[in-house]
């Protein structure tokens, strides 16, 4: 007769094995919630950021328990991670296939940091600790995300409330890395008390079973009855003058430049733009806006108005006294020497610089302001050092190389209505919160955005961009004026609502009263505070996460 042995106690501790669907099940859902709660859905599913990371730290926390190693929770993580960028922002490639997976696949892997600085410092430094370092890891993470070479702060998750701003009025204290914050930790509350450890306690104290959802429903509950209190009570600021936004509708595939099959000569595409804004202009008219890159030939800085293009501009402004335009160009800057880093030569023409710009136009002959776009979308308009042999090769739509740029935010100044002074933001630098509060701390009364949303045809592209810029005006209090070439053009009030709009892919143009405020909120008058804050003490952890390591190791005495 066989006997049976035993099982000892290393056997009775040995972690039960997580089947390979369950991760990967719980991975798929908290990506599938991130996006499902991504603009620009429905704005009440904005919640579901709010328990959108839940299936993941219960993913990492089977793992960890099933004696998992890091390089099996890394796969996880980066299976979670992918998913939602591929989900939220596959529409880059419409521009182009390789581009569009070099986005996803590479903005997935720079999120693992914070995420897998987190299980190591859960690992070495205890739960508690553990935990609490994700929310601060994640947000030193994405305040770098918004200041080195590889930027691309789309998915930072703040702004995952655009579509429901009404939420988040308080970003005028916080900025959108408050919302990050807001969304790591609900997600923790909740995640603790449904997959926590359950503890007996007297049925009267707070940590009782009827009690454990309090903490967090009143973390999801305060922050949006504080936000629509703010919101009812705010009352649009500052003077009134008429803004006139042009929308000329140029196919940027088969149109608008001289490659283009179908292309459209450049003196046309200047009259689409003056007839549409003959069309619309009143006498109240005082800033006329044109989008990005309108006037698309290089033009020399140093002779800009000798140009023909600009002298016609010039003779027409003549006509309608009173009215300022701006517009983007595309501007070229000559040099003696090579004295900037994207300072590029040509036999016939020297050192100079590319910039994708925008200027200002303040009648028939006031002297022109120039502005050359400062934050450059990565691998398009910039490639950084390091990757300038990889990225070279791959077409991400648009002109691959460096631009030029300048380092101060530039206020275009009304020479006709002293309170119209407007931050010219051209594209992708309107989804940064903290770069458009320096044109507001410089005296801008007016955010103007011109764009090319074309790039990525009638995806959740162009959408999540227009919305994006509602924060920007929930931050700093200002209204939004906004020229799209293709995309979607209008303006944006003080509270974040769009309240005049085109649509898509048609010629058109909004007219509408701005408010010129000249108030400053905390957010502009004391600039990022949490993403600062967050790097200080992400430090402090990982110095902390390195000693707990080194104890662990150093034998016993």
């Amino acid at each position: 007769m066989a006997t049976q042995t035993a099982p000892t106690s290393a056997t009775l501790r040995q972690p039960a094995a997580v089947p390979a669907w369950q991760p990967a099940s719980l991975a798929l859902l908290s990506a599938a919630l991130l996006w499902a709660g991504w603009p620009v859905h429905p704005a009440g599913l904005a919640a579901l950021l709010l328990v959108g990371w839940v299936p993941y730290l219960r993913m990492e926390q089977l793992l960890v328990r099933s004696g998992a190693n890091g390089w099996r929770v890394f796969r996880y993580t980066y299976l979670t991670l992918v998913l939602w960028n591929a989900f939220t922002t596959w529409w880059v490639s419409y521009s182009t296939l390789g581009g569009g997976i070099a986005a996803v696949v590479l903005n997935a892997l720079l999120m693992c940091l914070p995420t897998m600085a987190f299980y190591h410092t859960k690992r070495l430094a205890g739960p508690v600790l553990g935990y609490l370092s994700l929310p601060v890891y994640w947000i030193a993470f994405e305040q770098l995300h918004l200041h080195w070479d590889l930027t691309w702060p789309w998915l930072t998750l703040g702004n995952g409330f655009a579509e429901a701003n009404q939420w988040v009025q308080w970003y005028e204290y916080t900025g959108f890395l408050g919302g990050s914050l807001w969304i790591w930790v609900v997600n923790l509350l909740v995640f603790r008390t449904w997959f926590g450890e359950k503890k007996t306690v007297a049925p009267w104290s707070f940590g009782s079973e009827r009690w454990r959802w309090v903490a967090p429903v009143l973390a999801v509950v305060l922050p949006i009855s504080i936000s629509l209190l703010i919101g009812r009570s705010y009352q649009e600021k500052g003077k009134v003058a008429e803004v006139l936004v042009i929308q000329p509708n140029v196919d940027p595939y088969n149109e608008k430049f001289s490659s283009n099959p179908n292309f459209i000569p450049y003196d046309q595409q200047l009259t689409r733009l003056l007839t549409l804004t003959e069309q619309n202009i009143t006498p109240q008219t005082r800033l006329v806006f044109w989008p990005e890159t309108a006037l698309e030939e290089h033009y020399f800085e140093d002779s800009f108005d000798a140009n023909p293009k600009i002298q016609r501009l010039r003779q027409w402004l003549g006509q309608y006294p009173g009215i300022e335009l701006i517009t983007g160009y595309t501007g070229v800057l000559r040099y003696p020497d090579a004295i900037t880093p994207t300072a590029r030569y040509r036999d016939d023409m020297g050192w100079y610089d590319v910039f994708n710009a925008a200027t200002f136009l303040p009648g028939p002959t006031g002297a022109p302001t120039f502005y050359h776009k400062s934050r450059l979308v990565p691998g398009v308009e910039k490639i950084p050092p390091a990757l300038t042999s990889i990225i070279s090769h791959i077409d991400l739509g648009g002109t691959v190389g460096s631009y030029g740029s300048q380092e101060e935010r530039t206020v275009f100044r009304s020479v006709h209505e002293p309170a119209l002074r407007v931050a010219p933001l051209i594209c992708y630098e309107s989804i940064y919160g903290d770069f458009t509060a320096e044109y507001v701390k410089n005296g801008a009364t007016l955010l103007g955005i011109i764009t090319n949303d074309g790039w990525w045809s009638d995806s959740p592209g162009h959408l999540q961009h227009i919305q994006y810029a509602t924060l920007r005006a929930i931050e700093t209090r200002r209204d939004v004026a906004r020229s799209a070439n293709t995309g979607i053009s209008g303006f944006i009030d003080q509270k974040g609502q769009r309240v005049s709009s085109t649509g898509w892919w048609v010629q058109a143009a909004r007219r509408y009263p701005v408010h010129l405020n000249t108030e400053q909120t905390f957010y502009v008058r004391h600039g990022e505070l949490l993403g600062p804050l967050m790097q200080i003490l992400t430090g402090l952890l990982l110095a902390w996460t390195i000693v707990a390591a080194v104890r662990r190791t150093r034998p016993a005495l």
